[in-house]
């Protein structure tokens, strides 16, 4: 069995959850919102549902970020990376790439951003769930073999293992504002 957990939860939080499933449309919100329930990943959310008022629910919904497809890609607010290809999908967190092994100038965080420097990589969307904006960038053969070569900067063995084994195309950058 699951446990219960009960958490308080103000309008805007509830809203910014619901909006990571449903995205920014006011019907589909307001929709969800009167149901009282959401599922996210493995997690399912109830509530008592409520009509809400559409000038307030514009009024939170305008309050949360847009896409901004012409905004830069900044290495320094990169807080998250998804290696992924048809079979595999590996998260790696800016604190677990930047971890360096001994003796080490080099972390595998340093050749990810190197990849980023790529021309081809573009901006994709605003992740509601992740409160970041997401990059991609399709790898070449090429440069999925060197980041399969640069595995050994990986600090934990079982990470290394992942990305050496991995049959990974592209990259998912999450950058914060």
């Amino acid at each position: 069995m699951t446990p219960v957990v009960v958490q308080e939860m103000t309008p805007g939080q509830l809203i910014e959850l619901v909006v990571a499933v449903a995205g920014k449309d006011p019907e589909r919100v307001a929709d969800l919102l009167l149901r009282g329930s959401l599922v996210s990943g493995a997690t399912r959310f109830r509530w008592e549902g409520f009509q809400a008022d559409p000038a307030e629910l514009a009024e939170l919904l305008a309050g949360l970020p847009d896409a901004e497809p012409s905004r830069p890609f900044v290495a320094a607010r990169c807080v998250r990376v998804v290696l992924s290809g048809p079979y595999c999908r590996i998260e790696i967190s800016r604190q677990a790439g930047m971890r360096r092994r001994w003796l080490q100038r080099r972390s595998f965080w340093d050749a990810l951003m190197e990849e980023a420097a790529d021309p081809a990589l573009r901006y994709r969307e605003y992740s509601y769930k992740e409160g970041a904006d997401c990059y991609l960038l399709a790898l070449s053969p090429a440069a999925a073999r060197r980041l399969r070569e640069q595995a050994g900067l990986l600090r934990y063995s079982v990470l290394q293992d992942r990305v050496r084994a991995g049959g990974f195309e592209q990259i998912e950058y999450y950058v914060t504002r």
